[in-house]
């Protein structure tokens, strides 16, 4: 251990800690890490003499975890948002052009100094809420190129940015025009090419795809899946979020990290998702925003034991939430999480969906990634609307 940049916290209240911890606690950061956590009075006497920071009360938490957005992209569609409210559903905009192809042209349009500026602030929205870990797709070039661009503007953000950016491949995302009632060959000819050169130029950390009538089957997803497994990469799928297409069981054989959306899902499919090991990562916001009516199946994800991750969705046309908190807020109110549900779902399951073991709880040797918030309760985090109550983020150990 390197004393010479030991820091103590104390005057802590502790949130998502291996073992609950009431009254004050203390947090030692060591450098990048965690050296010990737990209750004041049972702080080492080794630290005593260590930088000391009295946290006055305040509740600490792990930084929280944006695990599902689409985070870069060009353009914006609030029409869609005029023609949702004159009746339009999300699978009619998409027919008529619209949706994730209407989002494809915009990107494919933009350079990469264009993708990245636009991203910035809406990254910045989410570190100031507490964020240190964030998932990005790409998904709307819907070509090679565009493709590798924005994943390589999402690989970018890190260097603009003290935060941790997770690449997902979303080649299967939706069908572009060109390819037209031709799924299987824009497999061929655009997505798998794309994922290998993703693959090669070490772009992609995970691959998704979208299993929905309006994009991809089961029998195509697959053929991504076997791809993916050929690369040694993780797989994790947007699925049953319209209708029920069987993406959640397929998902389970490839012992996917996740399945996300899933309002469609049934007892089955989260049974099966236990026996995976998977994560079911719930996205209030399109919920919302799509005006939905039909729920995940959270009383079955919790009697099969699926943990439960919470995120935004942020992307241009069915979620432009770039509020991780009010994500939280989101899934208590609209899907009955607990608030101790929806701070472990955007903290320690928000990682494991992601295949981190390095963060998420406040652990000996965890990162020490930190959010210090102006409050003394995590019910406090989920239990308000449009109040952003952090103190300090704390991102590897140094504070930001």
């Amino acid at each position: 251990m390197d004393h010479a940049r030991t820091r103590v916290l104390t005057g802590a209240r502790l949130a998502v800690t291996p073992d609950p911890v009431t009254g004050l606690g203390a947090i030692v950061i060591d450098g990048e890490t965690l050296a010990w956590a737990g209750p004041q009075a049972e702080l080492p006497a080794q630290f005593a003499d260590k930088e000391t920071h009295d946290l006055e009360g305040r509740l600490v938490t792990p930084a929280l975890i944006d695990c599902h957005t689409h985070l870069v992209h060009g353009g914006n569609r609030t029409r869609e948002f005029e023609m949702r409210l004159e009746g339009a559903s999300y699978e009619d905009i998409a027919r008529a052009g619209g949706g994730i192809v209407s989002t494809v042209v915009a990107t494919r349009d933009a350079s990469e100094a264009d993708l990245l500026a636009d991203a910035l602030p809406r990254l910045d929205a989410l570190l100031a809420e507490g964020v240190s870990t964030v998932e990005i797709k790409s998904g709307y070039g819907l070509d090679i190129q565009t493709e590798l661009s924005m994943l390589r503007v999402a690989r970018a953000l890190e260097r603009e940015r003290p935060v941790s950016i997770r690449t997902s491949f979303l080649g299967a995302h939706a069908i572009p025009p060109e390819y037209e009632g031709r799924a299987d060959d824009y497999l061929d000819d655009v997505c798998l090419p794309a994922l290998r050169a993703a693959h090669a130029d070490g772009l992609a950390d995970a691959v998704d795809g979208f299993c929905e009538n309006i994009a991809f089957s089961a029998a195509q997803i697959e053929r991504v899946f076997v791809e993916a497994r050929s690369l040694g990469l993780p797989v994790k799928l947007h699925a049953e979020q319209l209708s029920h297409q069987g993406g959640t069981q397929l998902a389970a054989r490839y012992h996917a990290l996740s399945a996300d959306h899933l309002e469609y899902a049934d007892e089955a499919d989260a049974k099966a998702m236990s026996e995976a090991g998977m994560v079911a990562v719930l996205l209030p916001g399109a919920f919302y925003f799509l005006q939905e009516t039909k729920w995940p199946p959270v009383a079955a994800l919790r009697e099969h034991g699926v943990p439960m991750a919470v995120a935004t969705d942020c992307n241009p046309g069915s979620s432009p939430l770039t509020s991780l908190l009010l994500a939280m807020n989101m899934a208590c109110t609209l899907f009955r999480l607990t608030p101790d549900e929806a701070l472990r779902a955007v903290t320690v399951n928000a990682a494991k969906a992601l295949g981190l073991a390095d963060r998420g709880v406040i652990a000996p040797g965890m990162r020490a990634d930190l959010a210090i918030w102006n409050a003394s309760a995590p019910a406090e985090l989920a239990g308000r609307i449009g109040f952003n109550p952090l103190h300090q983020r704390i991102f590897r150990g140094r504070p930001c």
